[in-house]
């Protein structure tokens, strides 16, 4: 069997497999189906201070590869979540990462004060991105000078790792990587979801309520797959690379691509076992290749080069020595080749 843990900042994982937020419930709602011991860890879905109804109703639609959700955040509270989920994830098995989000910067400092002392909690990932929010103008998704603010903001709340998870509805990702790692976040999570719309031509309304929403599923995976890469090799501190994973080789790539770990999202709703299977399959292909370790592939990327003009080789010289015969010859054997 090859070797699937991994260290993420300073997690130890079993694997590098993580549930997406807000596709899994908080994760224990789906322990029948995928015990989370199988799993590198789970990201809840995001907490936010207050209760939040979420946005009005439709708010999933269905799209071509994928699918348009603009949930709005609904959850309970900071407080339910402490009192009627943690005490279960505290005997879940695995890391355990909580989403927090809010509309201003003091709303995630609050929140990682108030969430600091819960040992069920081995990190934040701070929700930067969500598009679904104030119609997806949060500034600390795009300004790189407020994503950093948040980020110094939430590790002086708390003495658990930070990750910060971005946007890909930017121009310049590798800015806001370098500005959240200034902040002193210990990672990074790439990305969200990709921003787009739904309309029904015959009714001439859109998919959902708020007309636009976030785009998933393995259609996005190119975008995300680029996303973490440019953030891999913008930074120092690590990168969970989400978008589109269906597959062990979806992982793989992810890894190779400059990712420590990744998380699955969308792949879960049109099959809920599909996280359960993973670390089987990711070992299996691992096997398959050779590879004993699955720490070789991280950032092992392979970028095509121009030779330098020392390496550039000669074309060879003509042979001079043939007669007019054998350049015929020739010529009629390179014809016949090329048609064949």
């Amino acid at each position: 069997m090859a070797r699937l843990s991994v260290e993420f900042s300073t997690l130890a994982l079993r694997n590098p497999i993580f549930s997406a937020s807000g596709t899994f419930g908080h994760g224990l709602e789906m322990q029948h189906i995928v015990p989370p011991t199988l799993l590198g860890g789970l990201v809840s879905k995001t907490v936010t201070l207050k209760p939040r109804p979420g946005n009005p109703l439709p708010r999933i639609c269905e799209t071509e590869a994928g699918f348009l959700n603009s949930i709005g955040l609904e959850n309970r509270g900071v407080e339910a979540y402490r009192r009627d989920v943690l005490p279960a994830m505290a005997r879940a098995g695995t890391c355990v990462i909580t989403n927090i989000g809010g509309e201003k910067v003091e709303d995630f400092e609050e929140l990682a004060r108030i969430l600091d002392g819960e040992d069920a909690i081995h990190a934040f990932e701070v929700n930067l991105s969500c598009p679904n929010v104030q119609e997806g103008k949060l500034p600390f998704a795009t300004d790189p000078k407020m994503a950093a603010r948040v980020i110094e903001r939430v590790r002086a709340a708390t003495r658990k790792p930070v990750l910060a998870k971005l946007s890909p509805n930017v121009s310049r990702l590798s800015d806001l990587a370098i500005a959240v790692e200034a902040g002193g976040a210990h990672g990074i999570t790439a990305v969200n979801t990709v921003l787009g719309m739904k309309i029904d031509w015959r009714t001439r309304a859109p998919g959902l309520f708020t007309v636009q929403g976030g785009y998933s599923g393995m259609a996005i995976k190119p975008i995300a797959l680029r996303c973490a890469w440019e953030c891999a090799r913008s930074v120092k501190i690590p990168v969970m690379g989400c978008g589109g994973i269906t597959c062990a080789a979806d992982v793989l790539e992810f890894l190779v691509a400059g990712c420590s770990a990744v998380q699955v999202g969308t792949a879960s709703f049109s099959d809920p076992a599909t996280l359960a299977r993973l670390p089987g399959e990711l070992d299996a292909l691992l096997e398959s290749a050779g590879i004993s370790d699955v720490r070789e592939l991280i950032g092992s990327l392979r970028i095509p080069r121009l030779p330098s003009p020392s390496e550039k080789v000669a074309p060879a010289p003509a042979n001079t020595a043939r007669g007019p015969r054998e350049g015929v010859d020739a010529a009629n054997a390179l014809g016949g080749a090329a048609s064949s």
